[in-house]
C-alpha cells in the first residue's frame, strides 16, 4: 500500500502565482536575457534572406563582386549571432542561477518552518525526495528548460516575421503544422502534471521504504520478515515502474506527432512555392528563402517541444516545493504572535490519538509546579514519550489544553515556544561544522567561554578539549567521529545554552552508562536550578531524585507524588521500585 502524502502540493494557479512573482522581482535580468535572445534571432533571420538574394542575382545573372559581398555579409551575421548566441546564454545562466538559489534558500526556510508533527508524520521519504530529486529536476529545469524554451519561443517568432516580409503567400503551408501541434501539445500538458506528480510521489515511496529497511534491517532479520520487506519494496518498485511507463506513454504519443506536423511544412513550402513560381506569383528568391525559413523553424521548435516536457518534469517539481509552504506555519504578523512570557506549564484534560479512534492519551491532567524536577514513569507503550511531546508542543492536544503561561503552546511561533520548552531525545544529530557550531545552534552568538561552560555542565569538557582541534575540530559527516553517547552530551549541552524555562528530557541520558548518567542528571540539575524539568526515564535513580513523580499507565496518570510518597502507598510505582532496585543489588 502506498504511503499517503502528508505534504501538500501546490496547484495550478499557486504556481503560476509564484513564477509571476518570480518574474516581478527580476524584470531586468529577464529582459536582458530575452533581448539578447531576439536580438540573436533577429542576426540569424539575415542569412536565410541573403542565400536568397544571392540564388534570385545568379538566377538573373550577376557579377563576382556582388556574390562575394553577400558572401561577407552571410559571414558577418553569422559571426554576430554567434556572439549574441553566447552572450545571451550568459545572460540566461547568471538568472537561472540567481532564481535557482532564491528557490532553494525558501525551499530550506518552508521546511524549517513546518510544524514538528508535520514532519514526523511525512516521514523521510516525501521530504527526502523533495529536497533532493524535486531540488535537482527544478534546477534542470531552471537552468536549461525555462532558456531554451524561451529562446524557441523568440526565434520561432522572428522567423513566422521574417516569412511574412519576404512573402505572405509562402506563409500558408507553415500553418499546416498548426492544428496538429495545438492538439497535440494540449493533450500533453493536461495529463503530463498529475503523471510526473504520481512519478515523484512513488519515488519518495521507494526512498522511504528504503529509508526504513536499512534503519530497521537487524528487527527485520530477528524477526524473519525479509520476504515481507521484499514484498514491500517490489511493490513500491512495481508503482514507480507503472508511474513511468505512463509518462514515457505520453512522450511516445506526444513527441511523433509533434515530429511530423513541423516536417510537413518544409516539403509543403517546396511544392506550393514551386506551383506559386510557376504561375509568376513569387520570384525564386522568396521561394529559397521561404524554405529556408521554414527549415529553420525545424530546429527552435525541436528545440521548444523537447524542452517542453522537462519544464513539465520542472512544474511537478515545483508544485511539490510550494506545496511545503502550505503546511509551514504562516508567520505571525509583528506583535500579534502570542507570548507565554515564562508562565507555568499545565496540561489539562488532554487526549491524543495519532490515529482516530486509537487514544493514546485518555483525559490526562498534570500541571508542573514551576522549578521542579518532575519525573514521568511507567511501563513502555504507557504514553509517556507521546506526553512529553505535548507538553513540547510538538503535537496538538485532540481535546483538552497544553498551556504554557495560559497561552496554548499550539499557537506559539516557533521561537517563542523554544524559549519556553525545550525537548531533548535518545535520537540526535551532529550537524557538519567544528564541535563549537555544534554547541552553539541554540545560541550562535555564543562565546567560547559560554560554549565551554555548556560541555563542562553535562561532563563534555574533558573529552571536547582532547580532541585534535579542541571546540575548532570537524566533527559530523566525514569529520572526527563521536560516539553516540558525546552526541548525546553534544545535544544537551545545546539545552544548558538555550536556557529555556522548561525542559523535557525523553530518555536523554539513555546512551550513556548508569553511573556517568547519574552524575550527569546531578550536574544538570545544579545547572539548570530553578527551571523546571521533566524526565521521562526507565531508570528509576531518575524518579528518585525528582521532586514528583507521575506514573503513566495506559494513557493516564495512575499516580502523583514524591518517591517517598509513592513507595509509601504501595501501588505501581511502590512495585516498579522494588523490582528495579533489587535488580540493581
Amino acid at each position: 500500500m502506498s504511503t499517503a502524502t502528508i505534504l501538500p502540493i501546490a496547484d495550478g494557479p499557486q504556481v503560476w502565482r509564484y513564477v509571476r512573482s518570480l518574474v516581478r522581482e527580476h524584470p531586468r535580468a529577464l529582459g536582458g536575457a530575452v533581448g539578447l535572445h531576439a536580438l540573436a534571432a533577429i542576426a540569424g533571420l539575415a542569412a536565410p534572406r541573403l542565400l536568397g538574394e544571392l540564388v534570385e542575382a545568379i538566377s538573373t545573372g550577376t557579377t563576382v563582386g556582388t556574390v562575394d559581398r553577400i558572401a561577407l555579409a552571410i559571414v558577418v551575421f553569422v559571426a554576430v549571432q554567434a556572439v549574441l548566441t553566447r552572450f545571451a546564454h550568459l545572460a540566461s545562466a547568471r538568472l537561472g542561477e540567481r532564481v535557482l538559489a532564491q528557490l532553494r534558500e525558501e525551499f530550506v526556510d518552508r521546511i524549517l518552518a513546518l510544524p514538528l508533527s508535520t514532519v514526523e508524520r511525512a516521514g523521510t521519504g516525501d521530504l527526502l525526495t523533495r529536497s533532493s530529486r524535486d531540488v535537482a529536476a527544478l534546477s534542470q529545469s531552471v537552468r536549461f528548460a525555462v532558456p531554451n524554451v524561451l529562446i524557441g519561443l523568440v526565434t520561432i517568432c522572428f522567423v513566422v516575421a521574417a516569412l511574412l516580409l519576404v512573402s505572405p503567400l509562402l506563409t500558408l503551408p507553415v500553418l499546416i503544422a498548426v492544428p496538429g501541434l495545438v492538439l497535440a501539445i494540449r493533450w500533453y500538458t493536461r495529463r503530463a502534471p498529475a503523471g510526473y506528480l504520481a512519478e515523484n510521489a512513488a519515488y519518495a515511496d521507494i526512498t522511504d521504504g528504503l529509508s526504513e529497511l536499512v534503519e530497521g534491517a537487524r528487527t527485520t532479520d530477528a524477526l524473519r520478515q525479509q520476504a515481507r520487506r521484499r514484498a514491500a519494496a517490489d511493490a513500491n518498485i512495481a508503482r514507480s515502474y507503472a508511474a513511468e511507463r505512463y509518462t514515457l506513454h505520453l512522450r511516445t504519443v506526444f513527441f511523433p506527432i509533434a515530429e511530423i506536423s513541423y516536417a510537413l511544412p518544409l516539403a509543403a513550402t517546396l511544392i506550393l512555392g514551386g506551383w506559386f513560381y510557376s504561375e509568376g506569383r513569387v520570384t525564386l528568391g522568396e521561394v529559397t528563402a521561404a524554405a529556408l525559413y521554414t527549415q529553420a523553424l525545424i530546429a527552435p521548435l525541436t528545440l521548444l517541444l523537447n524542452w517542453l516536457d522537462e519544464a513539465q518534469v520542472g512544474g511537478a517539481s515545483l508544485a511539490r516545493l510550494l506545496g511545503v509552504a502550505t503546511a509551514a506555519r504562516a508567520p505571525e504578523p509583528a506583535g500579534a504572535a502570542p507570548r507565554a512570557d515564562g508562565g507555568a506549564l499545565a496540561v489539562r484534560n488532554v487526549s491524543f490519538a495519532y490515529q482516530p479512534g486509537r487514544n493514546v492519551l485518555h483525559g490526562v491532567t498534570l500541571v508542573p509546579r514551576p522549578g521542579e524536577r518532575l519525573a514521568m514513569v511507567g511501563p513502555s507503550g504507557a504514553g509517556k514519550s507521546t506526553l512529553g511531546r505535548l507538553l513540547a508542543g510538538i503535537h496538538r492536544p485532540d481535546s483538552g489544553s497544553v498551556t504554557a503561561g495560559g497561552v496554548a503552546l499550539a499557537d506559539l511561533s516557533p521561537a517563542e515556544l523554544r524559549c519556553e520548552v525545550a525537548l531533548v531525545t535518545q535520537e540526535h544529530h551532529v550537524f557538519i561544522g567544528t564541535l563549537r557550531d555544534n554547541v552553539a545552534l541554540a545560541r550562535p552568538d555564543a562565546t567560547d567561554e559560554q560554549v565551554r561552560a555548556a560541555l563542562a555542565a553535562v561532563d563534555a569538557l574533558d573529552w571536547a578539549e582532547q580532541l585534535p582541534d579542541g571546540l575548532a575540530t570537524e566533527v559530523g559527516a566525514d569529520g572526527h567521529d563521536l560516539s553516540a553517547a558525546q552526541a548525546q552530551q553534544l545535544a544537551l549541552a545545546r539545552l544548558v545554552l538555550a536556557d529555556p524555562h522548561t525542559l523535557v528530557l525523553d530518555e536523554a541520558t539513555s546512551l550513556i552508562d548508569p553511573r556517568s548518567a547519574r552524575h550527569l542528571e546531578r550536574s544538570l540539575a545544579a545547572v539548570l536550578e530553578g527551571r523546571t524539568v521533566i524526565a521521562i526515564a526507565h531508570r528509576l535513580f531518575s524518579a528518585h531524585d525528582a521532586d514528583r513523580v507521575a506514573v503513566v499507565e495506559g494513557g493516564r496518570i495512575t499516580e502523583l507524588g514524591s518517591h517517598d510518597e509513592l513507595v509509601a502507598a504501595g501501588g505501581s510505582y511502590a512495585a516498579l521500585w522494588r523490582s528495579w532496585h533489587g535488580d540493581r543489588d
